[in-house]
């Protein structure tokens, strides 16, 4: 009896202490959810590029090829030159109409507003309170761009430290994965390696076609901001492809600010922007979002916007950007863990038809 005593005792410590240890490791990586994305994002970043890096290693020049090393150098050249070529042909024209655009909003805040009073439920809008609320964000924002050199700079910091990152789990991510996969019970293991390759290839075509579909919105944008000959067009437009990251929401987001900017001249241009983006929409939802995402998602709508508000919560906009993706991993790892339960992915077969004796 007193052994049996001794023993209930020591399980009960023992799981006090890894109930606490549990509630530390929640507690320590809250505090550390903006490096803990950080990683998070960059190791998502080498799941895409790792196939590429592949492709180059096969390159061959008589017996010669390139290494992992030399391959995830060449290709980070040609990811720095179209980010190069990006920022000197789209940064220039769209931060001078930022600045223009930041600049001219008291001036046309009244015009706005007086064009917003003209339709019908408004005639008892009282403008001239909006007005001094949108001149007062105006003063602000501006005033927080100028005093937030020290943000911006972290940033850029993150941006650098995500980069290297990247590579490092591109040259050494197969032999962390290994050594990750040490720490599960060898009856588990080919089970977990098997939900977490399915989910790499889900969550990198995820990457792919996000990707895709916000240079496919940026760039539709642009052209029709600029035959539409509305103010700020390269900026709207990159904004546009920028926020589309973050799915619905973004696009929601940048549309109402360009229907803003509209304003300004004619209700006709803001007819041109509303169209535009009803008929962008509509074909992406039905053409380009079945081609390019539905098959490597294959995520319910109100899956992804359940998502997306749990992620923005926790980690703002770079939470609401990587929370797809990692809605993906989770419910892979449903499918393989809560779904399938403990039933065997394969059945054994006799090998013999011989009956039993």
């Amino acid at each position: 009896m007193t052994t049996d005593h001794e023993s209930q005792a020591r399980q009960q410590r023992r799981n006090i202490l890894f109930a606490f240890a549990i509630a530390g490791l929640l507690y320590y990586a809250y505090e550390l959810r903006a490096e803990l994305t950080l990683i998070y994002v960059s190791a998502l970043a080498a799941v895409v590029l790792q196939p590429v890096a592949k492709s180059i290693m096969r390159i061959r020049i008589g017996k010669w090829h390139p290494g992992i090393g030399l391959s995830v150098i060449a290709l980070i050249l040609v990811i720095v030159a179209f980010i190069a070529a990006f920022a000197a042909l789209a940064v220039p024209p769209a931060y001078r109409d930022l600045r223009d655009f930041i600049a001219e909003l008291p001036a046309h805040a009244p015009r706005i507003l007086s064009r917003v009073k003209s339709l019908p439920f408004m005639q008892h809008l009282n403008v001239n309170a909006l007005n001094a609320k949108v001149q007062d964000f105006a003063t602000r924002f501006a005033t927080y761009v100028f005093t937030s050199a020290g943000n911006w700079a972290h940033s850029l910091f993150a941006l650098i430290t995500g980069m290297l990152l990247t590579v490092y789990f591109m040259i050494e991510g197969e032999k962390v994965y290994a050594w990750s996969l040490q720490l599960v019970p060898i009856l588990h293991r080919s089970r977990l390696d098997r939900a977490l390759t399915r989910a790499k290839v889900r969550m990198g075509r995820w990457l792919l076609g996000q990707g895709a579909l916000m240079l496919i919105l940026g760039v539709t944008s642009t052209i029709v901001f600029l035959s539409l000959h509305i103010r700020y067009a390269y900026a709207l437009g990159v904004l546009m492809g920028v926020f589309n990251i973050i799915p619905v929401v973004g696009a929601m987001i940048t549309v109402s600010l360009a229907i803003l900017v509209a304003a300004i001249d004619s209700w006709g241009r803001v007819l041109g922007v509303v169209v535009f983006y009803a008929i962008y929409s509509q074909v992406e939802t039905s053409v380009l979002t079945p081609r390019i995402m539905q098959s490597s998602v294959n995520l319910p709508g109100i899956a992804i916007l359940i998502a997306l508000v749990i992620g923005s919560s926790l980690a703002g906009i770079a939470g609401a950007a990587v929370s797809v993706p990692t809605a993906v991993l989770l419910a892979v790892l449903i499918e393989e863990y809560l779904v399938a339960g403990d039933h065997p992915l394969t059945v054994l077969r006799p090998t013999s038809s011989t009956p039993a004796q």
